[in-house]
């Protein structure tokens, strides 16, 4: 699978829409963006399986301005529409893949307890 161009329109449906979305916020005068993009393109033939978005931080300011971009490259992923990971700056190949193996690997149920604050709470002696 190639990767998809991610809009201000589109934006929202295809995180909802997808269990694992990967989204690469970039800009075409970005020079890290450009040596990042082939690096993005081999994941998503890597992993058909998982929606690979590029989102111009130009063309759909909106957007990247809602999602809080204050440097790109920034990738973000998201999880059944949650938001599991983000981080600015290039990554080499590696560190991409290991974004990947640990964002398949969650246990979206701990995830979500972590984010409704209802995990494990420390317990007071009585």
């Amino acid at each position: 699978m190639t990767t998809i161009e991610l809009t201000d329109g589109n934006f929202e449906s295809t995180i909802k829409d997808n269990q694992i979305v990967l989204v690469d916020f970039w800009a075409t005068w970005c020079g890290p963006c450009r040596q990042f993009a082939p690096i993005f393109e081999e994941s998503a033939k890597k992993y058909p399986d998982i929606v690979h978005g590029k989102l111009d931080t130009e063309a759909a300011g909106r957007t990247a301005a809602a999602a809080g971009i204050t440097a790109i490259p920034t990738l973000m992923a998201f999880r059944n529409g949650v938001l599991v990971f983000n981080q600015a700056g290039a990554l080499p190949a590696a560190a991409l893949e290991e974004v990947v193996d640990t964002v398949k690997n969650l246990d979206m149920d701990e995830v979500r307890k972590d984010l409704t604050g209802k995990g494990d709470q420390p317990t007071q002696a009585s």
